[in-house]
Order: C-alpha cells, then structure tokens, then sequence
C-alpha cells in the first residue's frame, strides 16, 4: 500500500516535539541511531494509538525482569508456571495459548469473571478451561506482590502465595497523553477525552488532527476498525477543502513511526 500510493514513510523516528503553527509545522524527530532530524509539515495528522503505554500496577516486583506487559508467543513458557494478570481479551487470548503449549496457567482478574466484552467465540474457551480446572483463575482478586519465585494474590479467602515463575500483567493500556499536552492539544474529564471537532476530526490547535483510538482518550474500547477506519475520510475531506482552497498545491503525505 505504501508502494502503490508512493508514501514517504520514516521508519523507527520517534517524534521527540513539534514547533511551528498551522501551515508551518516543524516535527524534530530522532531515528534508531540517535540522529535528528526535522520535517516539515502544513498539516498533521496524530494517530498513535495508545499500546505502547501499559497500565502499570504500581506493586511490588513489577519491576522484576520475569514480568512483561506485551504477551508474544507461548513456546517459551512450556513446564512452567505462569500468572496471567487481566479479564479481558489479551488476557483470555494469552492464557488459552499458555495453556495449550504446556504452561501452568493460574489467571487473576479484580472482576467476578472474564469481562462480557471478551470475544464470543474465546469467551466459551476460556470459560471452559477454567471450569474444568484445567486453567486456575482468581477473580475478585488482585496481585499485592510478586516475588522472584512466588506472587502475592489477595483473594475473597485471604492472602495466597502461588509458585511462579513468569508473570503477564495484561492490565490495558493508555494513550500517550503528555505527548498530546507538549503539543497544546487539549485533555478534559476523567476518561482524558482530546478535544476534537467531531466532524472534521481538527483539535483545538489549528491544523493538527487526531485520528484512530486517541480519540477516545481513556476509553478505548469505544474506537475499532469498524468505525476508526472511516477517520482518515473525514480528515482528508477536511484537507482537501482547506488545502484546495488556497493558492499552494496540496501536500503530499509523510508518515513518521
């Protein structure tokens, strides 16, 4: 797709800030060596979504290097014993896969059970596999610790220390909202909503859209592909107004990940 409409997209550049104002836009970026660089923009377009930003439990051994927040593949994890911390779809998805590669698989989630978004064809599964015992789950219970061959859970039947060699803190994640603030965007009420204008997608800070889950802000689960998609139609019929509206040509398009 990149090919075919001849993107100019610069891998591995983390925008580290943005200057300038609506029309002249400076993005200072640093690639994978640590080389800046800046580009030049009259429009932009913000869509980062929000996965590379876990929610952190904020516990004791969180830090300890058998926990991750991104679950990959199971193969690793065969004979061992694995706590997968989460209800909902990343962490149903990463126990059945635990399990099914040989992994002992205990899951823990603060809910009375697997949340009623999970997938309808994965919900039956890992409810089964728990059922049956085959899959140890905890619900209305939380991790107070995780230790370096043991975790802490706080249950309705008190505290329980289980063996453990790897952990899977599948607690969500969140948009990078400091990035937005930097940027003048602004960020209101409890579910961290960016201001947007709901037809053109424009923030308050003229020129710079926003597109895909941010803007949602906290609450994520209301942007999918479903409705996302339709996100990039309304900003580039709001470009091509404004764009074509004056004497310069149209912009061309660079992507910056």
């Amino acid at each position: 797709m990149a090919d075919h409409y001849s993107l100019d997209v610069r891998q591995y550049h983390r925008v580290d800030r943005v200057e300038g104002g609506d029309g002249d836009f400076r993005v200072h970026t640093v690639d994978r060596s640590n080389a800046s660089g800046v580009h030049h923009a009259r429009k932009l377009v913000i869509a980062t979504g929000y996965y590379d930003l876990p929610n952190y439990m904020n516990i004791a051994g969180e830090d300890l290097p058998k926990v991750a927040h991104y679950y990959c593949e199971p193969h690793p994890y065969y004979d061992n014993d694995v706590l997968v911390i989460g209800g909902k779809n990343s962490a149903a998805i990463a126990a059945l896969e635990l399990w099914r590669h040989g992994a002992r698989v205990t899951l823990v989630h603060r809910g009375p059970a697997m949340h009623k978004n999970v997938k309808y064809w994965i919900l039956p599964d890992i409810e089964n596999r728990i059922r049956n015992g085959e899959i140890t789950a905890h619900f209305h219970s939380r991790v107070r610790e995780i230790r370096a061959r043991t975790v802490l859970l706080e249950t309705p039947n008190g505290v329980v220390e289980i063996t453990n060699d790897f952990v899977f803190a599948l607690t969500g994640y969140h948009p990078d909202y400091d990035f937005l603030r930097a940027i003048g965007v602004q960020i209101s009420g409890t579910d961290c909503r960016p201001y947007c204008n709901t037809e053109t997608l424009e923030s308050n800070i003229a020129g710079i859209y926003l597109a895909g889950v941010i803007v949602a802000g906290a609450r994520t689960s209301e942007i999918f592909i479903e409705n996302g998609r339709f996100h990039g139609r309304q900003i580039a019929a709001n470009l091509a107004l404004k764009l074509g509206s004056g004497d310069r040509p149209a912009a061309g398009v660079s992507q910056v990940s």
